[in-house]
């Protein structure tokens, strides 16, 4: 059964840092490529980073040089470390495989406001 669970978010100021994690369910996981996706209100959901099964990361324009994607495939778990944060990056962070199921967690709220 496929589970996704987000954790790390919260409120912040701006030009902080948060650290997401989003513990995946699946013996497939090390073999996947894996992503965070955001959604802010009234927009729609993006891609904000990605990372392949051997560690290869690409990010969203707007986000480049301040976050980044890392994985622990012993704990079937993503990261995203997220530095420098802005109010446009108030959203809520959902994880996924890259490309997405069609399942969706909870998603972890994060608010960049001072």
């Amino acid at each position: 059964q496929v589970q996704l669970v987000e954790s790390g978010g919260g409120l912040v100021q701006p030009g902080g840092s948060l650290r997401l994690s989003c513990v995946a369910s699946g013996s497939r996981f090390s073999f996947d490529a894996m992503a965070w996706y955001r959604q802010a209100p009234g927009k729609q959901r993006e891609l904000v980073a990605s990372i392949t099964s051997a560690g290869s990361t690409n990010y969203a324009d707007s986000v480049k040089g301040r976050f980044t994607i890392s994985r622990d495939n012993a704990k079937n778990t993503v990261y995203l470390q997220m530095n420098g944060l802005k109010p446009e990056d108030t959203a809520v962070y959902y994880c996924n495989w890259r490309p997405p199921i069609n399942y969706w967690g909870q998603g972890t709220q994060v608010v960049v406001s001072s």
